[in-house]
């Protein structure tokens, strides 16, 4: 399990999905563009939904639990990049198609 944080607001996901959410999204700034990115709460923090503003002004960190870079998937990459150009925003999703859940609490710092 790995995180991302940007501002004062922390994250953790599974690597696999942190990787292909760290390519959208150095995608999008290095366009100097802003985007909102949503998703599944984990159990821990009430199982609701959250969203996050993230801008290029700010910086982002991932963090990665494993050392091995996973495979990216193209179409699920594809898929996430057309979701975070859209009106509603980046929506964390799973390779299948279905909202991905974050695996831990969000953070402020």
């Amino acid at each position: 399990m790995g995180s991302m944080a940007h501002g004062n607001i922390s994250v953790d996901f599974e690597d696999r999905l942190l990787s292909h959410l760290q390519i959208v999204i150095v995608q999008r700034f290095r366009r100097n563009e802003s985007l909102v990115i949503s998703w599944l709460d984990a159990a821990s923090v009430g199982d609701g939904r959250s969203s996050l503003w993230m801008t290029p002004t700010q910086p982002v960190y991932f963090k990665f639990a494993g050392s091995r870079v996973p495979a990216i998937d193209e179409q699920w990459l594809q898929r996430l990049s057309e979701s975070a150009a859209s009106s509603s925003g980046l929506i964390v999703t799973a390779p299948n198609g279905q909202l991905a859940r974050a695996m831990g609490s969000v953070r402020l710092s």
